[in-house]
């Protein structure tokens, strides 16, 4: 038996960040077409926006719990999603922004899904990361971006370049290793700081951003220095932004090696 053959399917579908703005035609058709509807919706709000456009509307919210393990609410969220794919219903996975970033259970269900036949896909959405770009007049294409959750920058020896942009998620979080908290403080963001101060000055200035999620709302777009981090006021929502601290430095072995391809092509152009 192939996935076609199967009746059940899953899609997952991102809202993007901002209430109503965001959401493109195939998402919405996706999530009023289904039979069910999962919602991975932190906001209330967002939640009642979703249950008017289909009538089954399960929000996977219920599943956190302060000191459970964040791994254990995502396994549990995928055994629901799937539990509805095998009983052979059309179903949906609804998350904020892009349902494949910083989203562990979209693409965990997809793979089960799979890898038991069923069609299953991800259709993309209008992440944090496309919104900061507009907020701060980023282009990531001019010095080059790094992205790292930040929890993982510091259980990990990583490289940083301090010549392009470093946006770290989930400082909020940032040192947390139970996967049960919500929060971390100022003492494990001081951690964060001693390990950024090996690349940048403490009076380095960075931004706190967070995406405005209701069209009423404005973004979160807060300076600070570098060594002011741990007493910022920083939740799970928040990302920070380290702008550049050094210009990039010219490689002239590479230059001169491009040069000589240069030469060797407009010869081969003359002689032909």
């Amino acid at each position: 038996m192939n996935s076609t053959d199967l009746p059940g399917s899953l899609v997952c579908v991102g809202l993007g960040m901002t209430l109503g703005s965001h959401v493109s035609p195939l998402a919405r058709s996706h999530i009023e077409q289904s039979d069910v509807v999962f919602a991975a919706l932190s906001d209330g709000v967002v939640e009642l926006w979703v249950s008017q456009m289909h009538p089954d509307v399960r929000s996977l919210q219920p599943f956190y719990q302060e000191g459970k393990s964040r791994m254990q609410t995502y396994r549990q969220m995928v055994e629901a999603i799937l539990t509805e794919v095998r009983a052979g219903k059309r179903v949906c996975g609804v998350f904020y922004g892009h349902p494949g970033v910083f989203a562990w259970v979209p693409h965990k269900a997809i793979q089960v899904a799979q890898s038991e036949g069923y069609r299953a896909h991800m259709e993309p959405g209008i992440s944090a990361e496309d919104c900061l770009y507009a907020d701060l007049g980023i282009d990531p294409g001019k010095y080059g971006c790094q992205h790292f959750e930040a929890s993982q920058l510091l259980f990990y020896r990583r490289r940083i370049d301090a010549t392009a942009y470093l946006v770290l998620w989930q400082v909020g979080v940032a040192g947390d290793q139970s996967l049960a908290r919500f929060a971390t403080g100022a003492a494990y963001r001081q951690v964060l700081v001693d390990v950024l101060a090996r690349d940048y000055p403490l009076q380095h200035e960075l931004i706190i951003y967070r995406a405005a999620t209701l069209p009423i709302q404005q973004p979160r777009i807060e300076r600070v220095a570098l060594g002011d981090l741990p007493q910022a006021d920083i939740g799970m929502a928040d990302t920070v932004v380290v702008p550049p601290a050094r210009a990039m430095e010219p490689n002239p072995e590479i230059r001169a090696r491009l040069a000589a391809l240069d030469l060797a092509a407009a010869s081969e152009i003359a002689s032909a």
